[in-house]
């Protein structure tokens, strides 16, 4: 094979090895302002519940339905719980069908969602079905691959991507309660689920630029293995995995039901505000810890272990400050690492699975988060409902963050697992080649040469063609004098450090 051979099998679709996040340039950046934007949508609508919250409740209790705060909580934290129960099954539909195709389909459905929510609702059963589990399925199609493509565009500044398309939410998180606020008393809740339909359909626009630089490796198995199981065997994963659904049962508590808490609590004072305070501290958040999330020294297991603990803490305090400036203060804190917490979910799950790993690490976490988003905010409506007060709730809300901060310490006790950092890397690649005498005699029955030389490019023998030791990430040709009419060839990745940055960029093209 020759030098420009070589290249053309890098660049086909078929080739293994992907291609290098090119870190900026055009494509990049529009790349993700699509994310940004699709975040955007999708959670400035799921973290300003609290204000629909008010309006459905009022609702329900002018038509006497018994228990009317645990089921109009329900609905909303059914939409969050939905967006992460499907994740694992988005991570795998993205692999199977592309990021392109699967963020399509999301916006399709979280569009027809909100779109059929419109027309019933005065049945709060039916929008278990419509807001909560259709918007919710199209919402994870959406946000899954969504965070993935990034990982094909930016490399280096991986951390800032995240953290920036991160804080999409965060933006819309702030602009959305007090003109959401407007709608409903405009239009009502039907007129202003219609309008949020047609905001739900610029997805389907964003999904055009989701095109991903390394297409999904083909199978050459006549079954396509569709899950990744490899990402379990890695035990940092593992306790990581599930040690963040601990902290969640208490972590969308305060989103769904933080306007109806002040007013109870604080009469005449706005519980919007706080939602606003948490989404732009949440921003800035996301944005500080992403560029700090891209600093090589920097823990960011522990960044995220000091972000639960914080967030437990001033989540805890808000049951105990009489004064409404405190409550601000403790808001903006809950906001700032809420923005860590998120920022850190792509680049951990990259660092700790891989490129070709990482789309189903984060739909595996995601999933594995849905049941704690669920069941929170609908327990601490029902406690309002037995306890007039949500006092106890929003105790209680503090209370697994915490946990979670002490459980991840068990993560360093694991030692690093002897895996490869790339999907690419898992399997040793054996091609025949075709029947030819061996040019190649060696006395000691095996040998390494170096093939630098038939690329123009490393020179890894001795100038007598004689054998060398190959230099740290140089393919290699293994041959042997036990077949002498048969040659394999087998890539080799002799690395020189397992966990050394840009190693795949370094290595060569079998000869």
């Amino acid at each position: 094979m020759t030098g420009a051979a070589g290249d053309a099998e890098a660049r086909s679709p078929d080739a293994a090895t992907p291609l290098t996040p090119p870190d900026g340039g055009v494509r990049a950046w529009m790349v993700l302002a699509a994310s940004f934007l699709c975040n955007g949508l999708l959670f400035g609508i799921i973290n300003t519940y609290g204000v629909i919250y008010v309006y459905l409740l009022k609702d329900l209790e002018d038509a006497k339905v018994s228990d009317a705060a645990s089921k109009a909580s329900l609905v909303g934290s059914l939409c969050i719980g939905t967006t992460f129960l499907v994740s694992p099954i988005a991570g795998v539909l993205t692999d199977r069908w592309g990021i392109r195709l699967t963020t399509a389909i999301g916006g399709v459905l979280a569009t027809a969602g909100m779109l059929l929510s419109s027309f019933v609702t005065d049945n709060v059963y039916a929008l278990y079905a419509t807001y909560g589990v259709l918007f919710g399925v199209g919402a994870s199609l959406t946000y899954t691959p969504s965070l993935v493509v990034l990982g094909h565009y930016f490399k280096r500044f991986l951390g800032v991507a995240n953290g920036l398309v991160a804080a999409g939410s965060s933006v819309f998180s702030v602009l959305l309660p007090y003109p959401l606020e407007w709608l409903l008393q405009r239009f009502g809740f039907s007129g202003s689920l219609l309008l949020l339909a047609a905001m739900m359909s610029l997805i389907i626009g964003c999904a055009m630029l989701f095109k991903p630089l390394m297409p999904p490796p083909r199978s050459t198995s006549s079954q396509t293995d569709l899950l990744n199981l490899n990402i379990w065997k890695r035990r940092k994963y593992v306790i990581w995995a599930l040690a963040i659904p601990t902290a969640l049962f208490g972590y969308f508590v305060p989103y769904v039901h933080m306007v109806k808490y002040v007013s109870t609590r604080f009469e005449g004072e706005d519980g919007k505000i706080l939602i606003l305070f948490i989404g732009l501290a949440s921003g800035v958040g996301r944005l500080v810890f992403g560029r700090i999330a891209d600093i090589p020294r920097v823990d960011r297991i522990l960044l995220q272990q000091i972000s639960f603990f914080c967030i437990g803490v001033a989540t805890m305090l808000l049951t105990v400050t009489d004064s409404f400036t405190v409550m601000k203060v403790l808001a903006l804190v809950m906001g700032l690492f809420d923005g860590c917490f998120i920022s850190l979910l792509g680049p951990i799950a990259f660092q700790l699975c891989g490129q070709r790993g990482a789309t189903q690490a984060i739909g595996c976490l995601l999933g594995l988060c849905s049941v704690p988003l669920t069941v929170g905010p609908f327990i601490a409506g029902l406690l309002f409902d037995h306890l007039g007060s949500y006092r106890l709730p929003f105790l209680l809300a503090g209370v697994p963050p915490v946990v979670c901060s002490v459980i991840m310490f068990a993560v360093r006790c694991v030692p690093d697992d002897p895996v490869k950092e790339d999907a690419a890397e898992d399997d040793l690649m054996v091609k025949s080649a075709p029947l030819e005498p061996l040019a190649d005699k060696f006395g000691n029955g095996a040998a390494f040469k170096s093939n630098g030389n038939a690329h123009g490019g490393h020179q890894g023998g001795h100038a007598n063609g004689g054998p060398a030791t190959p230099a740290p990430g140089t393919w290699v040709r293994m041959q042997s004098l036990l077949v002498m009419e048969e040659r394999l060839c087998v890539r080799v990745a002799l690395l020189a450090t397992p966990r050394s940055p840009g190693r795949m960029q370094s290595y060569s093209l079998l000869a």
